[in-house]
């Protein structure tokens, strides 16, 4: 089994910036198999959205919300996807989860999510 854990939400006043991290963990996988990782959020009251996503070969989809402010990367060599958030807005306040799909296994996997707070 496949364990994603999410690092780095926290506290931050409008306008600063957060970088998550997401960490893939396992008895035996290769994180080059999850041709799809990304970031959703979910704030209180609403529904689980995407926020980005990124292939293994480095094309990248954003949420017209964060398109401009956030930036999607992904290591493979340390089975870790990041989401660099500048820019932050009190709308950005959620919990963001990591989720890495491998298609050739039909699994997709997801972390427990890490909050952000956005607020002064």
């Amino acid at each position: 089994q496949v364990q994603l854990v999410e690092s780095g939400g926290g506290l931050v006043q409008p306008g600063g910036s957060l970088r998550l991290s997401c960490a893939a963990s396992g008895s035996a996988f290769s994180f080059y198999s999850f041709y799809v990782t990304g970031w959703y959020r979910q704030a209180p009251g609403k529904q689980r959205e995407l926020v980005a996503t990124i292939t293994n070969g480095g094309i990248t989809n954003y949420a017209d919300s964060v398109r401009g402010r956030f930036t999607i990367s992904r290591d493979n060599a340390e089975n870790t996807v990041y989401l660099q958030m500048n820019s932050l807005k009190p709308e950005d306040t959620a919990v963001y989860y990591c989720n890495a799909r491998d298609p050739r296994n039909a699994l997709t996997y997801w972390g427990t999510g890490t909050l952000v707070t956005v607020s002064s």
